[in-house]
């Protein structure tokens, strides 16, 4: 077929490559953030006087609800659904890919932070910053311990996230399907 002979681009089409870039866009996004917070924030926090630390988190985890981190948290696995279901006719390959990264990132990312993050970040915001700097360092260790290791599997769910959606577009881009 010459492109004289091509049929004209459907709006599934034209859609296909803003989304998936979008999805790898977002997909990023959510690991860098998760992943943050591994390698530099809580750390730092650990490093820091404990009573520091809990005023600390206390104060990012109540400033975390905002318009700039909701598009990447909440919308993530969605826009990476409407992409495969897009995709299906164009490249079956990439579809199954960005399905199961929006399944991965749904349970590992939004499900598990409902489930285990948020319930913890919920009990420290009622704690009172107590005067004993021993005490402070048990409420922290008890905190931060557990904590981290769920956002060392939630890096993991939205690092595999972000792999198989950087293997769907370069997929789409290679025209493979």
């Amino acid at each position: 077929m010459t492109a004289i002979e091509q049929p004209e681009p459907t709006r599934k089409n034209i859609l296909l490559i803003p989304l998936a870039f979008l999805s790898l866009l977002l997909s990023g996004a959510i690991f860098g953030f998760f992943y943050a917070w591994i390698c530099s924030t809580m750390w730092g926090l650990d490093a820091a006087d404990p009573k520091v630390a809990i005023a600390a988190m206390q104060a990012m985890n109540a400033s975390v609800r905002n318009a700039v981190f909701a598009p990447a948290f909440f919308g993530t696995p969605f826009i990476l659904i409407v992409t495969a279901a897009i995709a299906w006719t164009s490249s079956r390959r990439s579809a199954l890919l960005l399905a199961l990264a929006g399944v991965i990132y749904f349970f590992g990312g939004v499900v598990l932070t409902f489930t285990v993050n948020v319930q913890m970040n919920e009990a420290l915001a009622l704690v009172t910053i107590p005067e004993s700097i021993e005490e402070a360092r048990q409420i922290w260790q008890e905190y931060s311990e557990p904590w981290q290791f769920w956002n060392i599997m939630r890096t993991i769910a939205s690092g595999i996230t972000l792999l198989l959606t950087g293997c769907a577009f370069l997929t789409l881009r290679g025209g493979k399907g």
